[in-house]
Order: structure tokens, then C-alpha cells, then sequence
């Protein structure tokens, strides 16, 4: 009897041990604090960005609220040497190639879409968050149309928060801006458990929100 109420007794002791041994590796208040940091750096880091963003957002779902007119510029021509067109239309880059001839003689809005090569006639088309460009070069005399269409502050806006033509690195941005608003999300989730008194209601609302956003997707959306 003495041996089972010492052996209990000594489980108990080392059960205490373990859970004070436990606390001190997991500090509660320090884990927060760390928390509280790093929610207060992510947000300096991701403020633009989502604010940039969500306003962008509110514009794509009201396109009438900015002028949604282009400014087409007038065409222009420009004469390409017969032997540089030859050449360029000749190598294993004809787009590439005339492209940059291009450039070099005239501006062009916009990064190379497709292209169009004929014995006759070569259309080359350029699409981009400032504009786009349509040129069509005719083979035979070396005359090349350019049509320059100016975007607007609404197709910009429109296009950059959707990532269209807007680049590698525009896209890039996309994803480090999306992947700081995850994180400052999942911290800001961190951070309901250190309010003791508002935990229960802090709850209530994200669950709440998260029904809200489950019934408008199921039976209000077409």
C-alpha cells in the first residue's frame, strides 16, 4: 500500500515537472509578443499593396465610375530599308528581329502578342497595361502603319489589378502582395487567442463572416 501511494505520488511529480518543464519552453507571452511584431511589420510591408488593391478591386466592379473612352493617337509611318526587312523577316526570329527595327525607328506601346507573316504583308501586334499597337509592314516597299491606342486610367487600373499584359514582374508583384496579405491574415488568426475577454465574440464574427461569404456564393450567385 505505502508503494502504490509513493509510486502515485512520485507520477505526480514528475507529470508537475513535465508541465512546468513544458511552460518554460512555451513562453505565451512571448510567442504573442513575437506575434504582435511581425502582424505590425506585414502590415507596413503589405499596406500599399492592399490598399492599392482593394480600391482597384471596388473600380473592376464599377467601370462606369472613371472615363472608360481610349485615346487612339494617330497612325503614322515609318520606312524600313528593304535589305534590314529582308534580313530580320529571314532569320530565326523574324518577330524578334523586326521588332527591334522597329523600335529603333518608332515608338511602340505594348509587349510583341502575335504576329502575322505573308510574302505580302506583316501584321504585328502589341498589347500592354498602357496600350497596345497594331503595325502592318508591307514587304514589297518596306512601308510600315503604326496604330497606337493610349489605355486609359480605368483599363490601367483594371489591368494591373488582374495582371493582365502587365508583365513578369507586375505578376510577381501579385504574388508577394497575395502572399503577405495570407500571412498577415494567419497571424491576425494568431492574435484572436491573446484576447482573452474578446476571443468568444472575435470567433462569432469570423464565423459569421465566413457563413455570409458561403451564402452569397451558393444562393445569390448566378
Amino acid at each position: 500500500m505505502l508503494a502504490t501511494s509513493w509510486a502515485r505520488s512520485n507520477f505526480a511529480s514528475a507529470c508537475s515537472a513535465e508541465r512546468v518543464q513544458m511552460a518554460r519552453r512555451f513562453n505565451k507571452g512571448a510567442f504573442y509578443r513575437a506575434a504582435r511584431s511581425a502582424h505590425a511589420y506585414l502590415s507596413a510591408a503589405a499596406f500599399l499593396m492592399l490598399f492599392f488593391f482593394a480600391a482597384s478591386g471596388l473600380l473592376l466592379n464599377h467601370p462606369t465610375w472613371l472615363s472608360p473612352s481610349r485615346d487612339d493617337a494617330s497612325p503614322t509611318t515609318v520606312s524600313i530599308d528593304l535589305a534590314v526587312l529582308e534580313a530580320a523577316l529571314s532569320s530565326s526570329d523574324p518577330e524578334g528581329e523586326l521588332t527591334a527595327v522597329l523600335k529603333s525607328q518608332t515608338r511602340i506601346v505594348g509587349q510583341l502578342k502575335d504576329a502575322e507573316i505573308d510574302v505580302y504583308e506583316t501584321v504585328l501586334r502589341y498589347t500592354g497595361v498602357k496600350g497596345s499597337t497594331d503595325v502592318f509592314v508591307d514587304v514589297e516597299t518596306g512601308v510600315a502603319e503604326i496604330e497606337i491606342s493610349n489605355a486609359n486610367l480605368t483599363s490601367i487600373i483594371h489591368d494591373l489589378h488582374r495582371g493582365k499584359d502587365a508583365g513578369a514582374y507586375w505578376k510577381l508583384l501579385i504574388d508577394v502582395s497575395a502572399s503577405l496579405i495570407m500571412a498577415l491574415s494567419c497571424v491576425g488568426l494568431i492574435l484572436f487567442f491573446s484576447l482573452r475577454f474578446k476571443l468568444a465574440t472575435s470567433l462569432r464574427i469570423m464565423a459569421a463572416s465566413v457563413c455570409i461569404f458561403a451564402g452569397l456564393f451558393v444562393f445569390l450567385t448566378p
